[in-house]
């Protein structure tokens, strides 16, 4: 993994006024400034000496502690459920929120408080455990060895890692059987690959491969109850068998007398219009309040929400429904939308390990059921997700934000983003932006306060140029800025920001520097040889057709009007404010998404005039435009295969 850092220069920003984005118009608590904690002398070290001394095998206490953290340290501060350093002692309740504005309530009577129960194992300051690697990892290993004991069952640094299922799935502090038994059976997975990686604070570590047959019957010793009832009056969750899910549903009734209702629409999906997304959210929020808010029939819905301590998970309306999450009718037509508990300009603080797996094993369970294929293309953030008319571009959310770590995720997701230097990048080249995270962080401002520049943590983009110079002004977004002002450093402010995972046509190179076709013009960003952000792959690519000098671009697919039957009314489609010029050219990320309206307007509506799709014959593509998606119609462009 490189370490070449990336935290560019300040620049002056100007704050932009879009609204923190997911189910909630509160801000952010308040952050605290974090500065790089203690570093033992070798992280690999401790924990030799810790599996030596509590009789843990080595690869189970480094498996444990990359479930939980990837062994990072935190630099001393807990997490959203109150864990600390690589081991993620905890200070308070798992599933508990934590008050980031107060941090965590340390009250000893909680017996789930593991800090506490590890300065009882080992003798050593809660204050140690909290700010020394080698001690968090120390502590770690004596409550594996304790759970291990409670379960009469052998300890010794050579017993098999397999004999260790039930103190794994204890360690989790699960509420259930079922989501201790996800932990360990990802901590078992982690011991079959085996990994490597740098953690935040330099410490190179590698763990190698050891395949196992874990002894799950040992699940029983452990007295914990089963896991969430999954079928109600209402209906069942549609969610992994090994995940933690329950059903919570969204009302679908009506409100008042006027005909108004909510909170989603009925449908029956992929008959009424197919699944092609998945959509991440964060919530703006803490989990309680997000599920009282789906379950107000006069707000809005999505189909899942997470926890982000445990990633304990809700289903609040069925996959063949509509929920009303997106902004965006034709995408809320074609998606599932899954809120995760988190703040995105806090990020790492809320994105846990925990949140990460399990919203990757629920995306992986989603798309296989409907088809969608794991791409960045259809997986995508609601900060992708394009406005409907020029007017509402501005208004669209930028959600789960920079610091959501697009490569880990599709690490998870078994589809990892394209990365390889085999082809050369050279103008007319299909290139995927990748530019890592823990070492890419690059200056944001007004986290917290407006104009304060924001505590540095890995970011998932690059900024972009408007010429190959450090110093030159970010591109232009004039969706977001219609009098023409450069884009900004304001954490909100998406107008030149290439994420992991886009692609993007090069248009030209020059030294280091790479300038891509953006929002319709060039945009520039460094990309030096010996470490390089942009990996070219042949795709396909959309180009004005010959003689067209512009074609419009819009934020989704309606069908032509000679497709509305009697009683429907005709759907315009209005081009937004950009545009694709001659000799311009962009990535397709999806080449067969259906033209359609799905007409949803009336409570329990009835076909032919309600709940009903249209389709129509005038052929879009999806293409890579900006930081959003957008659509093209067909016969503006031709489609061609760039290499």
């Amino acid at each position: 993994m490189r370490r070449r850092p990336k935290i560019l220069a300040a620049l002056a920003a100007v704050a932009l006024p879009i609204s923190m984005t997911g189910v909630s118009s509160l801000g952010p608590p308040a952050a605290t400034a974090a500065s790089p904690g203690p570093v033992a002398a070798s992280a690999a070290e401790a924990f030799r000496a810790a599996s030596a001394k509590y009789g843990v095998p080595e690869s189970v206490l480094m498996a444990v502690s990359y479930a939980e953290s990837r062994w990072d340290d935190h630099q001393g501060k807990s997490s959203t459920s109150g864990g600390f350093g690589p081991m993620h002692l905890t200070a308070v309740s798992p599933g508990r929120t934590v008050d980031r504005s107060t941090g965590p309530k340390l009250a000893k009577a909680d017996s789930l408080l593991t800090l506490y129960k590890a300065a009882e194992l080992t003798g050593i300051d809660p204050v140690a455990l909290r700010n020394d690697t080698a001690a968090n990892i120390e502590g770690g290993a004596a409550l594996l060895a304790s759970y291990q004991r409670s379960m009469d069952l052998p300890v010794g640094a050579s017993t098999s890692p397999a004999e260790w299922y039930g103190a794994v799935s204890i360690y989790a502090g699960a509420a259930d059987r079922t989501s201790a038994a996800a932990f360990a059976d990802d901590v078992y997975a982690i011991l079959a690959r085996g990994a490597a990686r740098t953690t935040n604070t330099g410490q190179q570590l590698v763990m190698p491969a050891v395949k196992v047959t874990p002894d799950k019957a040992q699940l029983a010793k452990t007295a914990l109850p089963a896991g969430p009832a999954r079928m109600t009056a209402d209906g069942a969750a549609q969610c992994p068998a090994d995940l933690a899910c329950e059903w919570l549903p969204a009302p679908y009734q009506l409100n008042g007398t006027d005909g108004d209702y909510g909170n989603h629409d009925k449908a029956n999906r992929p008959k009424t219009g197919k699944i092609d997304y998945i959509i991440i959210h964060d919530t703006e929020g803490g989990w309680q309040g997000t599920l009282n808010m789906v379950q107000d029939p006069t707000y809005v819905s999505w189909q899942y929400t997470m926890r982000s301590s445990d990633g304990y998970t809700w289903q609040h309306v069925n996959w063949n429904d509509v929920a009303w999450h997106a902004g965006n009718w034709y995408v809320n037509m074609h998606s599932i939308g899954i809120e995760h508990e988190g703040f995105a300009a806090q990020g790492a603080t809320w994105y846990t390990e925990a949140l990460y797996r399990n919203s990757a094993k629920l995306v992986k369970y989603l798309a296989k059921k409907n088809n969608i294929p794991l791409d960045r293309a259809h997986i995508i953030g609601h900060d992708q997700v394009p406005g409907t008319l020029p007017s509402t571009v501005r208004g669209m959310h930028w959600d789960p934000g920079p610091y959501w770590d697009w490569e880990h995720y599709f690490d998870l997701l078994g589809a990892p983003i394209y990365g390889h230097k085999v082809f050369p990048v050279k103008p007319g080249s299909v290139v995927t932006v990748k530019p890592g995270f823990a070492d890419n962080q690059q200056v944001l401002v007004g986290c917290t306060t407006a104009g304060v520049q924001c505590t540095p943590q890995g970011t998932n983009f690059v900024y972009l140029r408007q010429a190959p110079d450090d110093a030159a002004p970010l591109v232009k977004d004039i969706g977001l800025r219609p009098n023409g002002a450069d884009s900004t450093t304001q954490v909100s402010d998406i107008g030149a920001r290439a994420a992991a995972g886009s692609e993007y046509v090069v248009a030209e190179r020059s030294g280091d520097w790479v300038a891509i076709w953006y929002l319709g013009a060039k945009a520039w960003f460094k990309s030096p040889a010996s470490a390089p952000d942009a990996f070219a792959k042949p795709g396909l690519v959309v180009k004005p057709k010959a003689g067209k000098t512009s074609v419009p671009v819009y934020g989704r697919a309606y069908p032509e009007q000679a497709a509305y039957p009697a009683g429907i009314p005709y759907q315009p489609v209005t081009p937004l404010q950009y545009s694709i010029g001659e000799g311009q050219a962009y990535p397709v990320g999806d080449a067969s998404i259906e033209t359609d309206y799905y007409r949803a307007t009336t409570f329990d509506g009835q076909p032919p005039t309600d709940h009903v799709q249209v389709l129509g014959n005038d052929r879009y593509y999806q293409i890579w435009f900006g930081h959003r998606m957008a659509y093209v119609r067909a016969a503006d462009v031709d489609l061609k295969l760039a290499r």
